[in-house]
């Protein structure tokens, strides 16, 4: 559970005096919001491990991931993340607002005037990225997501918490897909743990 909760403890911190092109982040921010639902698989790597999945989002605010050889899986309803360990019939709830996806599948996603602070633009052959942080969060990590340029789409996101530990996210065949089944982003919830604080973040 605890590499679970590295992969989407979306923590970040500031970089004084980088470059931000604005163009960058005007290209992310329109894709983003012409985005409702994505649909394919994903390759996560931390501590020299990988492991493969399932990702699904949906905007406003739900995500669900499904992983290959391990027990767990991640399920947003638009409210919280539920963290559930079918080993243990567990689910531990987080704010969405705490992981990568909640910045994604906001109601209208702003990356220039609201909370979010793009920090770092980097401008290579084939993608770009964002480097962001939270304002009044900024030492406590920060998360870098990539684009593909043409046509713009989601590539990965990489996540640094305040240790330093890095979690890197590949996608894989990501495709449009609004019409997921009514309770695909529902899960049956048994034992439950739950941590402070709600979800109107991405609202």
């Amino acid at each position: 559970m605890k590499k679970i909760l590295i992969l989407v403890c979306a923590m970040f911190i500031g970089v004084a005096n980088a470059a931000v092109d604005s163009s960058l982040v005007e290209q992310a921010e329109k894709y983003l919001n012409s985005v409702t639902g994505l649909n394919g698989g994903f390759v996560q790597t931390s501590n020299g491990r990988s492991e493969r999945g399932d990702f699904a989002m949906l905007r406003p605010g739900r995500v669900r991931l499904d992983y290959d050889n391990m027990p767990i899986q991640l399920i947003s309803d638009g409210d919280d993340l539920y963290f559930f360990d079918k080993s243990l019939d567990q689910i531990t709830t987080v704010p969405l607002t705490s992981t990568p996806a909640g910045i994604l599948v906001r109601k209208n996603i702003d990356l220039r005037n609201a909370d979010i602070n793009v920090v770092e633009t980097t401008d290579a052959k084939n993608t770009f990225s964002l480097k962001m942080n939270l304002k009044g969060q900024e030492g406590l990590g920060h998360m870098t997501v990539v684009f593909d340029k043409n046509p713009v789409r989601l590539n990965s996101w990489s996540v640094v918490d305040a240790t330093g530990a890095k979690t890197d996210v590949v996608f894989n065949n990501l495709k449009t897909k609004t019409n997921f089944g009514r309770d695909y982003f529902q899960i049956a919830r048994h034992k439950t743990i739950g941590t402070s604080g709600g979800d109107d973040y991405y609202d």
